[in-house]
């Protein structure tokens, strides 16, 4: 982790700004179905999924406080996959590919991932209890 933050500052690329207006976006486009308008896990396919959704509400509070980055980046971009109602959560995986940008985990080290989970990372911070 620490090379590709060294390597980021070397290429001159700063962590990646996240929008989180664009992250709300993205989220009511692509995870309210599962995950509900208020991101409680009660969205309308709840019912259907053999594992229930998250309350995505709540990720700081089940982690000691602390917003679980890492964790969070992982499960949305598929490298650490969940199975959900028969395929891999996310459903729109395809989507949040892209150019590889780096964000702050929660240790301050950077993890890499795409603009649309940087962005829905950002806005799911917003919204924690």
């Amino acid at each position: 982790m620490r090379f590709l933050l060294a390597l980021a500052v070397c290429l001159g690329q700063p962590l990646a700004a996240q929008d989180t207006e664009e992250g709300e976006r993205l989220f009511r486009l692509h995870c309210a179905a599962c995950h509900g308008a208020e991101a409680e896990g009660k969205g309308p396919m709840a019912p259907i999924l053999l594992i229930q959704p998250a309350d995505l509400t709540t990720l700081s509070e089940r982690h000691e406080g602390s917003f679980p980055v890492y964790r969070v980046v992982k499960r949305i971009d598929g490298r650490d996959p969940l199975v959900s109602h028969g395929s891999d959560m996310p459903v729109y995986g395809w989507f949040f590919e892209g150019t590889g940008v780096a964000i702050a985990t929660e240790s301050g080290q950077p993890v890499m991932t795409s603009q649309p989970v940087a962005d829905l990372v950002a806005w799911l911070r917003t919204i924690q209890d």
